[in-house]
Protein backbone atom coordinates (compact mmCIF):
# COMPACT_ATOMS: atom_id res chain seq x y z
CA UNK A 1 0.00 0.00 0.00
CA UNK A 2 1.13 3.76 -0.63
CA UNK A 3 -0.07 6.91 -0.06
CA UNK A 4 0.75 9.94 -0.76
CA UNK A 5 -0.24 13.62 -0.14
CA UNK A 6 0.24 16.81 -1.91
CA UNK A 7 -0.72 20.10 -0.71
CA UNK A 8 -2.15 22.09 -3.61
CA UNK A 9 -2.76 25.04 -1.48
CA UNK A 10 -2.45 26.61 1.61
CA UNK A 11 -5.15 24.50 3.43
CA UNK A 12 -6.01 21.54 0.65
CA UNK A 13 -4.73 18.92 -0.49
CA UNK A 14 -5.04 15.47 -2.35
CA UNK A 15 -4.32 11.82 -0.77
CA UNK A 16 -3.76 8.87 -3.40
CA UNK A 17 -3.92 5.80 -1.69
CA UNK A 18 -3.17 2.94 -3.91
CA UNK A 19 -3.86 -0.51 -3.11
CA UNK A 20 -1.70 -3.78 -4.47
CA UNK A 21 -3.07 -7.00 -5.01
CA UNK A 22 -1.31 -8.32 -1.77
CA UNK A 23 -2.80 -5.52 0.28
CA UNK A 24 -6.50 -6.67 0.58
CA UNK A 25 -6.75 -10.58 -1.24
CA UNK A 26 -5.55 -12.27 1.22
CA UNK A 27 -8.49 -10.79 3.79
CA UNK A 28 -11.09 -11.28 0.99
CA UNK A 29 -10.28 -15.09 0.02
CA UNK A 30 -10.56 -15.63 4.10
CA UNK A 31 -14.29 -13.73 3.68
CA UNK A 32 -15.21 -16.06 0.70
CA UNK A 33 -13.73 -19.43 2.68
CA UNK A 34 -16.13 -18.07 5.77
CA UNK A 35 -18.89 -17.68 3.41
CA UNK A 36 -18.63 -20.92 1.60
CA UNK A 37 -18.80 -22.62 5.08
CA UNK A 38 -22.08 -21.08 5.53
CA UNK A 39 -23.60 -20.47 2.15
CA UNK A 40 -26.47 -22.48 0.94
CA UNK A 41 -26.33 -22.91 -2.69
CA UNK A 42 -29.02 -24.67 -4.43
CA UNK A 43 -27.89 -28.58 -5.26
CA UNK A 44 -25.51 -28.70 -3.10
CA UNK A 45 -25.54 -29.24 1.19
CA UNK A 46 -25.34 -26.07 3.47
CA UNK A 47 -21.63 -25.46 3.81
CA UNK A 48 -20.69 -27.60 0.22
CA UNK A 49 -20.44 -25.79 -2.88
CA UNK A 50 -17.06 -25.21 -4.25
CA UNK A 51 -14.90 -22.10 -3.36
CA UNK A 52 -15.16 -21.30 -6.75
CA UNK A 53 -18.67 -20.80 -7.17
CA UNK A 54 -19.56 -18.94 -4.05
CA UNK A 55 -16.19 -16.66 -5.32
CA UNK A 56 -17.95 -16.07 -8.22
CA UNK A 57 -21.25 -15.21 -6.34
CA UNK A 58 -19.99 -12.72 -4.32
CA UNK A 59 -16.26 -12.41 -4.55
CA UNK A 60 -17.04 -8.37 -6.16
CA UNK A 61 -19.13 -7.53 -3.18
CA UNK A 62 -16.47 -8.96 -0.66
CA UNK A 63 -14.23 -7.46 -2.58
CA UNK A 64 -15.86 -4.03 -2.07
CA UNK A 65 -16.35 -4.51 1.06
CA UNK A 66 -12.96 -5.42 2.11
CA UNK A 67 -11.31 -2.63 0.40
CA UNK A 68 -13.38 0.16 1.94
CA UNK A 69 -12.49 -0.89 5.02
CA UNK A 70 -9.18 -0.66 4.31
CA UNK A 71 -9.22 2.57 2.86
CA UNK A 72 -11.04 3.68 6.09
CA UNK A 73 -8.57 2.10 8.68
CA UNK A 74 -5.72 3.50 6.81
CA UNK A 75 -6.97 6.96 5.90
CA UNK A 76 -8.04 7.77 9.40
CA UNK A 77 -4.66 6.43 10.79
CA UNK A 78 -2.73 8.09 8.25
CA UNK A 79 -4.72 11.64 9.11
CA UNK A 80 -4.10 11.27 12.74
CA UNK A 81 -0.50 11.29 11.75
CA UNK A 82 -0.43 14.86 10.74
CA UNK A 83 0.13 17.94 12.35
CA UNK A 84 -2.56 19.45 10.34
CA UNK A 85 -6.30 20.10 11.91
CA UNK A 86 -8.93 18.21 9.14
CA UNK A 87 -11.88 19.63 8.67
CA UNK A 88 -14.91 18.37 7.87
CA UNK A 89 -14.42 14.74 6.30
CA UNK A 90 -12.59 14.08 3.41
CA UNK A 91 -14.26 13.40 0.19
CA UNK A 92 -13.80 10.42 -2.35
CA UNK A 93 -12.82 11.95 -6.12
CA UNK A 94 -16.11 10.23 -7.37
CA UNK A 95 -15.08 10.68 -11.31
CA UNK A 96 -11.99 8.46 -10.68
CA UNK A 97 -13.91 5.81 -8.43
CA UNK A 98 -16.33 5.17 -11.40
CA UNK A 99 -13.64 4.06 -13.69
CA UNK A 100 -13.25 1.17 -11.52
CA UNK A 101 -13.33 -2.36 -13.06
CA UNK A 102 -13.39 -4.46 -9.82
CA UNK A 103 -13.60 -7.72 -11.65
CA UNK A 104 -10.49 -7.41 -13.81
CA UNK A 105 -8.01 -4.87 -11.82
CA UNK A 106 -5.25 -6.09 -9.30
CA UNK A 107 -3.93 -2.65 -8.51
CA UNK A 108 -6.63 0.07 -7.26
CA UNK A 109 -5.87 4.11 -7.16
CA UNK A 110 -8.32 5.88 -4.96
CA UNK A 111 -8.55 9.80 -5.10
CA UNK A 112 -9.55 12.43 -1.88
CA UNK A 113 -9.66 15.87 -1.55
CA UNK A 114 -9.33 17.21 2.05
CA UNK A 115 -9.63 20.71 3.90
CA UNK A 116 -7.55 21.91 6.86
CA UNK A 117 -5.60 24.58 8.94
CA UNK A 118 -1.86 24.29 9.29
CA UNK A 119 -2.17 25.74 13.18
CA UNK A 120 -4.41 28.24 15.15
CA UNK A 121 -3.14 30.29 17.12
CA UNK A 122 -5.33 32.86 19.32
CA UNK A 123 -4.24 36.58 20.27
CA UNK A 124 -6.13 37.44 23.24
CA UNK A 125 -4.89 41.21 22.33
CA UNK A 126 -7.65 41.51 20.04
CA UNK A 127 -9.92 41.04 22.53
CA UNK A 128 -8.92 43.60 25.05
CA UNK A 129 -11.07 46.61 23.57
CA UNK A 130 -14.63 44.78 24.42
CA UNK A 131 -15.80 46.15 27.27
CA UNK A 132 -18.48 44.10 29.61
CA UNK A 133 -21.76 47.17 29.77
CA UNK A 134 -23.52 47.00 32.93
CA UNK A 135 -26.99 48.31 32.34
CA UNK A 136 -28.65 50.59 35.28
CA UNK A 137 -32.16 50.67 35.30
CA UNK A 138 -33.90 54.47 35.44
CA UNK A 139 -36.69 55.19 37.27
CA UNK A 140 -38.88 55.80 33.75
CA UNK A 141 -38.09 52.46 32.86
CA UNK A 142 -39.27 51.06 35.91
CA UNK A 143 -42.19 52.95 35.71
CA UNK A 144 -43.32 51.83 32.41
CA UNK A 145 -42.67 48.21 33.70
CA UNK A 146 -44.65 48.94 36.82
CA UNK A 147 -47.42 50.19 34.60
CA UNK A 148 -47.15 46.73 32.24
CA UNK A 149 -47.67 44.90 35.17
CA UNK A 150 -50.45 46.60 36.48
CA UNK A 151 -52.13 46.48 32.82
CA UNK A 152 -51.09 43.02 32.83
CA UNK A 153 -53.02 41.81 35.72
CA UNK A 154 -55.72 44.38 35.46
CA UNK A 155 -59.63 43.83 35.63
CA UNK A 156 -61.48 44.13 31.82
CA UNK A 157 -64.18 46.62 32.04
CA UNK A 158 -66.93 47.96 29.56
CA UNK A 159 -67.27 51.40 30.07
CA UNK A 160 -70.00 53.90 28.38
CA UNK A 161 -67.58 56.60 27.04
CA UNK A 162 -63.75 56.08 25.60
CA UNK A 163 -60.83 57.00 26.17
CA UNK A 164 -57.22 56.89 25.85
CA UNK A 165 -55.73 53.15 25.56
CA UNK A 166 -59.02 51.76 25.51
CA UNK A 167 -59.69 48.99 22.65
CA UNK A 168 -62.49 49.47 20.07
CA UNK A 169 -64.41 46.63 19.05
CA UNK A 170 -66.52 47.39 15.95
CA UNK A 171 -67.01 47.20 12.27
CA UNK A 172 -64.28 48.86 9.48
CA UNK A 173 -65.94 49.48 6.07
CA UNK A 174 -64.39 51.20 3.30
CA UNK A 175 -66.63 53.49 1.93
CA UNK A 176 -67.02 51.65 -1.71
CA UNK A 177 -67.88 48.28 0.53
CA UNK A 178 -64.68 46.90 -0.83
CA UNK A 179 -63.39 46.39 1.92
CA UNK A 180 -65.27 44.69 5.62
CA UNK A 181 -64.28 43.61 8.92
CA UNK A 182 -65.03 43.42 12.26
CA UNK A 183 -62.02 43.70 14.65
CA UNK A 184 -61.03 45.35 17.98
CA UNK A 185 -58.82 48.40 17.47
CA UNK A 186 -56.28 49.71 20.09
CA UNK A 187 -56.08 53.26 20.26
CA UNK A 188 -52.70 53.15 21.50
CA UNK A 189 -51.61 52.53 18.10
CA UNK A 190 -53.56 55.18 15.95
CA UNK A 191 -51.55 58.16 15.00
CA UNK A 192 -52.63 61.29 17.83
CA UNK A 193 -53.59 63.92 15.42
CA UNK A 194 -56.64 61.01 14.50
CA UNK A 195 -57.50 59.03 17.82
CA UNK A 196 -59.15 62.42 19.18
CA UNK A 197 -62.13 61.08 16.74
CA UNK A 198 -62.02 57.76 18.89
CA UNK A 199 -61.96 59.17 22.32
CA UNK A 200 -65.26 60.16 24.41
CA UNK A 201 -67.90 58.19 21.90
CA UNK A 202 -70.00 55.73 22.96
CA UNK A 203 -71.59 52.38 21.67
CA UNK A 204 -73.11 52.96 18.40
CA UNK A 205 -70.91 55.80 17.30
CA UNK A 206 -70.10 56.36 13.50
CA UNK A 207 -65.94 57.20 13.14
CA UNK A 208 -64.94 58.18 9.34
CA UNK A 209 -61.29 58.17 8.87
CA UNK A 210 -58.31 56.99 6.87
CA UNK A 211 -56.72 53.60 8.02
CA UNK A 212 -53.87 54.39 5.87
CA UNK A 213 -52.98 57.82 8.12
CA UNK A 214 -54.08 56.56 11.17
CA UNK A 215 -52.15 53.82 11.66
CA UNK A 216 -49.62 54.08 9.00
CA UNK A 217 -46.68 50.90 9.71
CA UNK A 218 -48.83 49.13 12.11
CA UNK A 219 -51.86 49.00 9.46
CA UNK A 220 -51.08 45.52 8.88
CA UNK A 221 -50.74 44.03 12.39
CA UNK A 222 -53.91 45.80 13.65
CA UNK A 223 -55.97 45.19 11.02
CA UNK A 224 -54.41 41.18 10.50
CA UNK A 225 -53.68 41.39 6.77
CA UNK A 226 -50.24 41.16 4.40
CA UNK A 227 -48.30 43.93 3.46
CA UNK A 228 -49.58 43.90 0.05
CA UNK A 229 -53.26 44.23 1.37
CA UNK A 230 -52.45 46.69 3.64
CA UNK A 231 -50.96 49.09 0.43
CA UNK A 232 -54.58 49.07 -1.08
CA UNK A 233 -56.26 50.34 2.15
CA UNK A 234 -56.42 54.19 1.63
CA UNK A 235 -59.07 56.55 1.45
CA UNK A 236 -61.85 56.93 3.61
CA UNK A 237 -63.39 54.25 5.93
CA UNK A 238 -66.06 54.46 8.72
CA UNK A 239 -65.73 52.56 12.08
CA UNK A 240 -69.00 51.57 14.24
CA UNK A 241 -68.41 50.95 17.82
CA UNK A 242 -70.06 48.14 18.98
CA UNK A 243 -68.01 47.67 22.43
CA UNK A 244 -65.66 49.63 24.45
CA UNK A 245 -62.88 47.42 26.07
CA UNK A 246 -60.85 48.86 29.03
CA UNK A 247 -57.96 47.38 31.83
CA UNK A 248 -58.34 48.43 34.82
CA UNK A 249 -55.08 48.60 36.45
CA UNK A 250 -54.43 46.33 39.31
CA UNK A 251 -53.71 47.97 42.86
CA UNK A 252 -50.13 47.03 44.17
CA UNK A 253 -51.11 44.66 47.09
CA UNK A 254 -50.15 41.73 48.52
CA UNK A 255 -52.44 39.70 46.60
CA UNK A 256 -50.19 41.07 43.47
CA UNK A 257 -47.09 40.50 44.86
CA UNK A 258 -48.00 36.51 45.66
CA UNK A 259 -49.35 36.13 42.32
CA UNK A 260 -46.17 37.82 40.67
CA UNK A 261 -42.88 36.33 42.87
CA UNK A 262 -45.25 33.57 45.22
CA UNK A 263 -46.67 33.68 48.76
CA UNK A 264 -44.74 36.33 51.27
CA UNK A 265 -41.92 36.39 49.01
CA UNK A 266 -42.46 39.98 48.36
CA UNK A 267 -44.29 42.21 51.69
CA UNK A 268 -44.42 45.83 50.72
CA UNK A 269 -44.61 48.62 47.85
CA UNK A 270 -40.69 48.92 48.60
CA UNK A 271 -39.84 45.82 48.06
CA UNK A 272 -41.64 45.09 45.11
CA UNK A 273 -40.41 48.28 43.52
CA UNK A 274 -36.67 46.81 44.43
CA UNK A 275 -37.86 43.26 43.23
CA UNK A 276 -38.79 44.76 39.78
CA UNK A 277 -36.38 46.86 39.55
CA UNK A 278 -33.24 43.96 40.46
CA UNK A 279 -34.99 41.87 37.62
CA UNK A 280 -35.17 44.26 35.04
CA UNK A 281 -31.17 44.62 35.45
CA UNK A 282 -30.56 41.20 35.40
CA UNK A 283 -33.17 40.97 32.09
CA UNK A 284 -30.32 43.59 30.36
CA UNK A 285 -27.62 42.52 31.98
CA UNK A 286 -28.16 39.19 30.75
CA UNK A 287 -28.29 40.23 27.03
CA UNK A 288 -25.35 42.36 27.89
CA UNK A 289 -23.43 39.46 28.72
CA UNK A 290 -24.58 37.43 25.45
CA UNK A 291 -23.51 40.58 23.28
CA UNK A 292 -20.14 40.78 25.33
CA UNK A 293 -19.08 37.26 24.46
CA UNK A 294 -20.65 38.04 20.79
CA UNK A 295 -17.75 40.91 20.81
CA UNK A 296 -15.24 38.87 22.41
CA UNK A 297 -15.56 36.03 19.85
CA UNK A 298 -15.92 38.39 16.22
CA UNK A 299 -12.61 40.42 17.81
CA UNK A 300 -11.15 36.80 18.70
CA UNK A 301 -11.56 35.53 15.18
CA UNK A 302 -10.36 38.41 13.68
CA UNK A 303 -6.95 38.44 15.20
CA UNK A 304 -6.55 34.78 14.77
CA UNK A 305 -6.58 35.37 10.80
CA UNK A 306 -7.48 31.52 10.26
CA UNK A 307 -7.99 31.06 6.76
CA UNK A 308 -10.73 28.03 5.94
CA UNK A 309 -10.48 25.98 2.93
CA UNK A 310 -13.61 27.47 1.51
CA UNK A 311 -14.31 26.02 -1.88
CA UNK A 312 -13.45 22.57 -0.10
CA UNK A 313 -15.84 23.00 2.88
CA UNK A 314 -18.84 24.56 0.25
CA UNK A 315 -18.44 21.31 -1.19
CA UNK A 316 -18.10 18.91 1.74
CA UNK A 317 -21.29 21.03 2.94
CA UNK A 318 -23.49 20.03 -0.03
CA UNK A 319 -22.46 16.09 0.24
CA UNK A 320 -22.26 15.82 3.46
CA UNK A 321 -25.97 16.76 3.64
CA UNK A 322 -27.26 13.85 0.84
CA UNK A 323 -28.74 16.83 -1.48
CA UNK A 324 -30.70 18.13 1.47
CA UNK A 325 -29.22 21.60 0.53
CA UNK A 326 -28.35 22.96 -2.52
CA UNK A 327 -25.09 24.79 -3.56
CA UNK A 328 -27.17 28.26 -3.69
CA UNK A 329 -28.37 27.66 0.27
CA UNK A 330 -24.84 26.97 1.31
CA UNK A 331 -23.71 29.90 -0.52
CA UNK A 332 -25.55 31.46 1.71
CA UNK A 333 -25.33 30.00 4.83
CA UNK A 334 -21.58 29.79 4.29
CA UNK A 335 -20.60 33.03 6.77
CA UNK A 336 -22.19 32.42 9.25
CA UNK A 337 -20.72 28.66 9.35
CA UNK A 338 -17.35 30.04 8.60
CA UNK A 339 -17.38 32.46 11.89
CA UNK A 340 -19.46 29.55 13.46
CA UNK A 341 -16.43 26.92 12.84
CA UNK A 342 -13.46 29.23 13.35
CA UNK A 343 -14.61 29.98 17.07
CA UNK A 344 -14.78 25.81 17.48
CA UNK A 345 -11.13 25.91 16.52
CA UNK A 346 -10.46 28.94 18.97
CA UNK A 347 -12.07 27.84 21.73
CA UNK A 348 -10.73 24.39 21.40
CA UNK A 349 -7.38 25.52 20.92
CA UNK A 350 -7.71 27.23 24.25
CA UNK A 351 -9.42 24.58 25.82
CA UNK A 352 -6.25 21.95 25.12
CA UNK A 353 -3.43 24.78 25.72
CA UNK A 354 -5.13 25.50 29.43
CA UNK A 355 -6.67 22.44 29.94
CA UNK A 356 -9.93 23.23 30.01
CA UNK A 357 -12.73 20.84 30.10
CA UNK A 358 -16.55 20.47 30.88
CA UNK A 359 -17.06 17.92 33.41
CA UNK A 360 -20.28 15.80 33.42
CA UNK A 361 -21.56 18.14 36.78
CA UNK A 362 -21.55 21.13 34.77
CA UNK A 363 -23.36 19.34 32.06
CA UNK A 364 -26.31 18.92 34.62
CA UNK A 365 -26.12 22.18 36.07
CA UNK A 366 -26.49 24.13 32.75
CA UNK A 367 -29.54 22.05 32.00
CA UNK A 368 -31.07 22.40 35.19
CA UNK A 369 -30.84 26.31 34.59
CA UNK A 370 -32.12 25.97 31.30
CA UNK A 371 -35.18 23.95 32.19
CA UNK A 372 -35.60 25.99 35.16
CA UNK A 373 -35.31 29.28 32.63
CA UNK A 374 -38.15 27.51 30.38
CA UNK A 375 -40.57 26.62 33.40
CA UNK A 376 -40.17 30.11 34.94
CA UNK A 377 -41.70 31.34 31.78
CA UNK A 378 -44.25 29.34 31.79
CA UNK A 379 -45.15 29.87 35.35
CA UNK A 380 -44.77 26.29 36.73
CA UNK A 381 -41.04 26.72 38.02
CA UNK A 382 -41.62 25.65 41.65
CA UNK A 383 -44.16 23.17 41.05
CA UNK A 384 -42.04 20.95 39.20
CA UNK A 385 -38.49 21.41 40.63
CA UNK A 386 -38.94 18.23 42.55
CA UNK A 387 -39.32 16.49 39.01
CA UNK A 388 -35.89 17.92 37.91
CA UNK A 389 -33.69 14.87 37.76
CA UNK A 390 -36.51 13.61 35.21
CA UNK A 391 -36.24 16.34 32.89
CA UNK A 392 -32.66 16.53 32.60
CA UNK A 393 -32.45 12.89 32.08
CA UNK A 394 -35.08 13.24 29.54
CA UNK A 395 -33.25 16.27 27.72
CA UNK A 396 -30.17 14.63 27.57
CA UNK A 397 -30.80 11.23 26.21
CA UNK A 398 -32.91 12.73 23.94
CA UNK A 399 -31.70 13.15 20.19
CA UNK A 400 -29.84 10.23 20.07
CA UNK A 401 -27.52 11.49 22.56
CA UNK A 402 -26.90 14.74 20.50
CA UNK A 403 -28.27 16.95 23.03
CA UNK A 404 -25.70 15.83 26.06
CA UNK A 405 -22.43 16.53 22.72
CA UNK A 406 -24.24 19.85 22.22
CA UNK A 407 -24.80 20.83 26.00
CA UNK A 408 -20.70 19.18 27.28
CA UNK A 409 -19.70 22.02 24.00
CA UNK A 410 -21.70 24.71 25.39
CA UNK A 411 -20.48 24.21 28.84
CA UNK A 412 -16.88 23.94 26.91
CA UNK A 413 -17.51 27.71 25.34
CA UNK A 414 -18.65 29.17 28.40
CA UNK A 415 -15.78 28.12 30.44
CA UNK A 416 -13.29 29.24 27.33
CA UNK A 417 -15.04 32.55 27.53
CA UNK A 418 -14.92 32.77 31.13
CA UNK A 419 -11.36 32.03 31.07
CA UNK A 420 -10.70 34.70 27.96
CA UNK A 421 -12.34 37.33 29.68
CA UNK A 422 -10.39 36.76 33.28
CA UNK A 423 -7.37 36.59 31.27
CA UNK A 424 -8.30 40.00 29.55
CA UNK A 425 -9.83 41.57 32.35
CA UNK A 426 -12.57 43.61 30.16
CA UNK A 427 -13.43 47.58 30.99
CA UNK A 428 -16.35 47.45 32.86
CA UNK A 429 -19.05 50.35 31.89
CA UNK A 430 -22.29 51.48 33.47
CA UNK A 431 -24.93 52.61 30.59
CA UNK A 432 -28.23 53.79 30.33
CA UNK A 433 -30.95 51.65 28.79
CA UNK A 434 -30.61 53.73 25.43
CA UNK A 435 -27.13 52.84 25.22
CA UNK A 436 -28.16 49.69 25.82
CA UNK A 437 -30.59 49.58 22.49
CA UNK A 438 -28.33 51.13 20.21
CA UNK A 439 -26.01 48.54 21.18
CA UNK A 440 -28.08 45.87 20.46
CA UNK A 441 -29.52 47.39 17.44
CA UNK A 442 -25.75 47.79 15.11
Amino acid sequence: MEITLDKHAANEASIKITLNEADYQPKVDAKIKDYAKKASIKGFRPGKAPFGMVKNLYGTSVLVEEINSILSASLGDFLKKQEFKILGDPLPVIEADKQIDWKNQKEFDFNYKIGFVESVTVDLDSAKQVKAYKVEVSEKELEDAITNIKRQYGKMTNPEVSEENDFLYGDLKSADGSFEKTLSLPLSKIDGRTVKKFIGVEKGAVIEFDPSKALKDELASVLNISEEEAKDLTGEFTFTVQNINRTEEAELNQDLFDKLFGTDQVKSEEEFLEKVKEILGENYNKEMKLYAEEELKKHLIEGSKIELPESFLKEWLVRANDGKVSEEEVEKEYPAYAQQLTWSLISNKMAEEHSIKAEHEDVIEKTKAMIREQLASSGLGAQMENNMDMFVNNYLQGNEGQNYMQMLTSVQNDKVLSFIKEKVGLEEEVISVEKFNELLEN
